[in-house]
C-alpha cells in the first residue's frame, strides 16, 4: 500500500520552496500561474504559450499515451538537490502600487528645491537645476500638445567629483515625486552580442522598477552613473566596444525611439520575453566623475600664460576645488565624449565638491544624517547620544584629508562608535554618552554621565 500520508509531507515540504519555469528560470511570484506537466516541471503560461506558436504547424507526439514510458524517469526533475532550492519569503506582503502623479501632484520649482533641501545640503546650483528640470519635463510629460509646437525633453549631464552627492540627489528627487527611477552603472554596458549588458538593460531595469507596466516606465527617470567610463579609448587599435560603441548605442534611447527590451534580463536572446518601449518620455540623467577631466580645462584656461602684463600665472588655477562649473563641451570631447552623445545632454551642470563646512552641515542637518542614525540606534538601549562642536570638526578634519567625499564620513564614525555600541550594552546605569574631539582623534574618551546624575 502507497505511504499517502508520506507524500502529503513531501507536498508540504515543496511548498516551502519557490518554484521556477523550467524554460525561461523566472519564479512563480514574478510570471504568474505555473502550469504543472508530469515529472513535476512546471513552465509559466507565456513559455507555454510560445511552445504552441512555435510548434502549431506540427504534430505533437504525446508521451504520456506511451505504455512502456514512465514520465517520471524520463524527465526527473523531482530530484533537484536541496542546495539548488529557493526557499519562499515568509509573510510577503506586496507594496500597493501608488498611482502615477498627475499635473497637480508636481510641485513647483522652489517647492521640489525646498524639499531637497530637507535631504541634501548644499549644491544650490545643481539642485535649482534639477528642480526646473524635472518640473518641466513632467508638465511636458502630463499634458497634452494644445497646438503645433512640439516640446522636447532635458536630458542633463551632472559632473562632480566622487562623493559629491550625485546619485543621492537623483534618488532624493525620485523619492519625492513618486515616479519610478532606475539607476545603472555605465561600466557594465557593452555593444550588442558582446559580454556584458546591452544598452537596452538601462529600460529593463526601469521596467522591472514599474512593476513590468510599460506605461509607467514610459514617464520615469533613469540615472546613468559612471557615464564618464564610456569615454573612447585613446590610442587604442581594437573595436572599442565598452566605451564609443556604448555612446553610439545609446544615442536613439535617449533621444526618444521605439525599442525592443528584454523583460528581466539584461541582453537579448531567444527565450527572453520582449516588449516594445518608447522612450520619448523618459528623462535621462547621466552623471560621472570624470577624473583627469580639470587637468584638461587647466591646460585651456592656462592658455593665455605667456610672457607680458595680461599672463595668467600657470599655478593659479592649481588649487581651485570647483573647476568643474569653467567646464565646456569642447573639454568633454577632449575627454572622449562624442559630439552627438553631448548633443543629446543639452543641460550640463557641475557639483561642489565638499569643503569643512558643508563636512559639518552633513553631519548636522539632514533629515537621516548619518549621526542621527547612531542617535536612534543607542535611544533604543535608552541613551542619549551627544556630540560637541570640537567632534564635527575633527570628523570634518579626517574626512577632508581622505578625499572621497561624504562616503568617508560613514567609514570614520564607523571606527570610533564601535567600541561605544559594544560596551554601552553592558552597563544599565548610562544615560549619555557625549562624543568629543579629543576621542575622534585618539587622545582621549567620550564622556560617560550615568542615568539619574546631572550632566
Amino acid at each position: 500500500m502507497p505511504d499517502n500520508n508520506h507524500s502529503d509531507n513531501n507536498d508540504n515540504k515543496d511548498e516551502e520552496y519557490e518554484k521556477y519555469c523550467y524554460l525561461c528560470r523566472r519564479a512563480e511570484k514574478d510570471a504568474g500561474p505555473f502550469i504543472a506537466l508530469p515529472g513535476g516541471m512546471h513552465i509559466c503560461r507565456d513559455c507555454m504559450q510560445k511552445s504552441f506558436d512555435s510548434f502549431s504547424s506540427m504534430n505533437f507526439l504525446d508521451l504520456s499515451k506511451m505504455p512502456n514510458i514512465n514520465m517520471s524517469q524520463f524527465m526527473p526533475f523531482d530530484d533537484i538537490p536541496k542546495s539548488q532550492k529557493v526557499k519562499k519569503k515568509k509573510h510577503e506582503k506586496k507594496e500597493e502600487e501608488k498611482p502615477m502623479p498627475t499635473l497637480k501632484d508636481i510641485p513647483a520649482p522652489h517647492k521640489i528645491k525646498a524639499m531637497l533641501d530637507e535631504y541634501v545640503v548644499g549644491q544650490e546650483y545643481a539642485k535649482k537645476v534639477i528642480s526646473v528640470a524635472v518640473y518641466n519635463h513632467y508638465k511636458r510629460v502630463l499634458t497634452d500638445t494644445v497646438d503645433d509646437i512640439e516640446i522636447e525633453k532635458t536630458n542633463m549631464l551632472m559632473l562632480g567629483p566622487t562623493g559629491c552627492g550625485k546619485t543621492y540627489l537623483v534618488k532624493t528627487i525620485a523619492k519625492l515625486l513618486n515616479v519610478p527611477l532606475a539607476i545603472t552603472d555605465a561600466t557594465t554596458l557593452t555593444e550588442a552580442g558582446y559580454i556584458g549588458d546591452d544598452v537596452e538593460s538601462v529600460l529593463s531595469k526601469l521596467l522591472a522598477v514599474a512593476g513590468n507596466d510599460v506605461e509607467k516606465a514610459e514617464q520615469g527617470i533613469i540615472f546613468i552613473d559612471e557615464i564618464d567610463k564610456i569615454a573612447k579609448k585613446k590610442e587604442t587599435r581594437s573595436r572599442d566596444v565598452s566605451g564609443e560603441s556604448v555612446q553610439q548605442g545609446l544615442l536613439k534611447i535617449i533621444e526618444g525611439a521605439d525599442v525592443e527590451v528584454p523583460v528581466g534580463a539584461g541582453s537579448k536572446n531567444a527565450m527572453t520575453p520582449m516588449v516594445t518601449m518608447n522612450t520619448k518620455n523618459i528623462l535621462f540623467i547621466c552623471g560621472g566623475a570624470f577624473p583627469d577631466l580639470d587637468d584638461i580645462i587647466k591646460r585651456r584656461l592656462n592658455k593665455q600664460s605667456s610672457m607680458g602684463f595680461a599672463a595668467d600665472l600657470k599655478d593659479k588655477y592649481d588649487k581651485e576645488k570647483n573647476l568643474f562649473k569653467e567646464v565646456t563641451t569642447e573639454d568633454l570631447r577632449e575627454f572622449g565624449m562624442i559630439p552627438e552623445f553631448l548633443g543629446r545632454l543639452p543641460m550640463v551642470f557641475a557639483l561642489e565638491a565638499l569643503d569643512r563646512d558643508m563636512y559639518i552641515r552633513i553631519l548636522k542637518e539632514p533629515k537621516n544624517a548619518i549621526l542621527k542614525q547612531y542617535a536612534k540606534l543607542l535611544a533604543l538601549d535608552e541613551v542619549n547620544l551627544l556630540f560637541d562642536d570640537s567632534a564635527y570638526e575633527a570628523i570634518a578634519d579626517k574626512a577632508m584629508e581622505k578625499d572621497t567625499g561624504a562616503r568617508a564620513l560613514r567609514a570614520i564614525i564607523e571606527k570610533f562608535m564601535l567600541d561605544i555600541m559594544y560596551e554601552i550594552p553592558r552597563d544599565e546605569n548610562i544615560g549619555t554618552v557625549t562624543i568629543t574631539g579629543d576621542y575622534i582623534n585618539g587622545k582621549g574618551s567620550p564622556v560617560i554621565t550615568l542615568r539619574g546624575t546631572d550632566q
